[in-house]
């Protein structure tokens, strides 16, 4: 069976710019939640967000792509240049029709759409960008990743909100399997206007706290709701025999195991499904539950939720059974990014053999059974890893990440 393996990491997230930057600020514990500034929020109930600081897209994007891009895709268009960059790899060396992009998106180009909107409406017809025909649009990443790198072979674009990024990274391991050598995957998403925001605000999820230390505490008794931030991570799949032949300079992990479900339909009496797609990613890859050393938890704050994924975890590992941890408690939940980025940063766990910690949360409920990382990293050598994933409106997804030996 081929094996896919990653071979490339590009990070842009609210507590780091840049694969090391944030890997240094997670460690650290640092957070990247504070007062939105991106836009006025007062008058909204939830004001904190995660947001990238000190990004110049003019220093990384042409300026011929600026009048056609969003903020969303100029940070993604980065993140795969690093990515790439970080793989090794010489684009000019591979056939093209040999290299493909699945990426993740939740809403699409949000604040791109935003402002053409308010210029038809506030200006005319004749104001609106030529450009409003794609840039918002959902492959929009995809589309832009694929032109600027050439990369013509299969190509595609999830749609699961949180679980996308793991989505996405499970269909780039198929392509691989059927004989795509490289595949540009992942999820970055940014959503902080208010056309972004209200939405999010609907959800009746969000946090409504202001003291960003207070505000986004999975798996606490004081849960209240998450907090939404912007960025992500791509990454590169290679078929590792391919990765070998070229030389890369180092892979991070193989993704051994992958499984999606859905909920089912509020009022069957039928459990949820995140279970059930942790086991069949499990399976997937050969392993069982004892073969798993973290877990990286989706952690939506919010006390069902919570619960629910408790529930899921303890199940299948038993009361305290093994460490699980959400970085993500730095970042905010980033959407269509936020389940790349913790695949990201489960792929430094391993590399590193320390998993990062949960902040702001130093004691978990104590009825959700779980051996939650708090305050500090924990040196404990993983060399497997499982991420979940959950997304708005019922969608499930866990992936499991092997350290190999390449």
């Amino acid at each position: 069976m081929t094996r896919a393996v990653v071979t490339g990491l590009g990070v842009a997230a609210p507590n780091g710019l840049g694969t090391e930057a944030f890997w240094k600020a997670t460690l650290a514990g640092r957070t990247g939640l504070a007062p939105l500034t991106r836009f006025d929020a007062t008058q909204y109930p939830s004001v904190l967000a995660g947001e990238i600081k000190g990004f110049v897209a003019e220093d990384h994007i042409p300026s011929r792509l600026m009048p056609q891009t969003d903020h969303m895709t100029r940070i993604a268009l980065a993140a795969a240049d690093w990515a790439i960059g970080d793989a090794g790899a010489d684009l000019r060396r591979l056939p093209e029709y040999g290299m493909g992009v699945v990426t993740a998106a939740s809403g699409g180009a949000v604040e791109f759409g935003q402002r053409e909107l308010e210029n038809l409406w506030s200006k005319g017809k004749e104001h609106v960008s030529a450009y409003q025909s794609f840039a918002w649009f959902y492959a929009v990443n995809t589309g832009q990743i694929s032109i600027r790198h050439k990369m013509r072979g299969p190509s595609g674009v999830l749609l699961t909100e949180q679980a996308g990024g793991i989505d996405a990274l499970g269909h780039a391991r198929r392509h691989i399997r059927k004989g795509t050598p490289l595949v540009v995957s992942g999820g970055v998403d940014a959503a902080l206007c208010p056309w972004g925001w209200v939405p999010q605000i609907a959800s009746g999820l969000m946090s409504t706290a202001r003291d960003p230390d207070r505000a986004y505490l999975p798996f606490s008794a004081d849960a209240r709701g998450y907090v939404v931030g912007e960025g992500g991570a791509v990454i590169v799949v290679e078929d590792a025999a391919s990765a070998r032949e070229r030389g890369a300079p180092r892979v991070y992990g193989e993704i051994a195991g992958y499984a999606a479900t859905m909920d089912p339909a509020p009022g069957s009496g039928r459990p949820p499904g995140l279970r059930r797609a942790a086991e069949n990613a499990l399976a997937d890859a050969r392993l069982t539950a004892r073969d798993i050393d973290v877990v990286f938890a989706d952690g939506a704050g919010v006390l069902a939720l919570d619960r629910a994924e408790a529930a899921a975890i303890s199940g299948l590992f038993g009361p305290r059974g093994v460490p699980v941890t959400v970085p993500k408690t730095m970042t905010g939940r980033l959407l269509a990014g936020g389940a790349a980025l913790d695949v990201a940063t489960a792929l430094l766990a391993l590399r590193d053999g320390v998993i990062p910690p949960t902040v702001n949360v130093p004691d978990p409920a104590p009825d959700y059974g779980l051996d939650l990382v708090t305050d500090r990293p924990r040196d404990t050598a993983p060399r497997s890893a499982l991420v979940l994933a959950r997304g708005y409106g019922g969608f499930n997804a866990a992936l499991v990440l092997r350290r190999t030996d390449d």
